[in-house]
C-alpha cells in the first residue's frame, strides 16, 4: 500500500526534473542562437532545430513517469 503513493512522487519527479533540465538547455541554446544569428541570419534554422532538440527529453521523462505508475 505504501508503494502507491511513492510511485507517484517518483513519476511526478521524473517529469519536474526533465522539464527543468530541458528549459535550462533551451535557455541556453537559445541564447547562443540568438547571438549566431545576430551575426549571421542564415543560421536561423539551425538554431531552430537546436533550441526544439531537448524536448524530447521531456517525453523520455513522460515514458519513465508513465512506465512507474504501470
Amino acid at each position: 500500500m505504501a508503494a502507491e503513493p511513492m510511485s507517484a512522487v517518483a513519476a511526478a519527479l521524473a517529469i519536474a526534473s526533465t522539464g527543468f533540465a530541458s528549459a535550462w538547455a533551451e535557455k541556453e541554446i537559445g541564447s547562443a542562437g540568438v547571438g549566431a544569428m545576430a551575426e549571421n541570419e542564415k543560421l536561423f534554422g539551425k538554431a531552430l532545430i537546436l533550441t526544439v532538440i531537448p524536448e524530447t527529453i521531456v517525453i523520455f521523462g513522460l515514458v519513465v513517469a508513465i512506465m512507474i505508475l504501470l
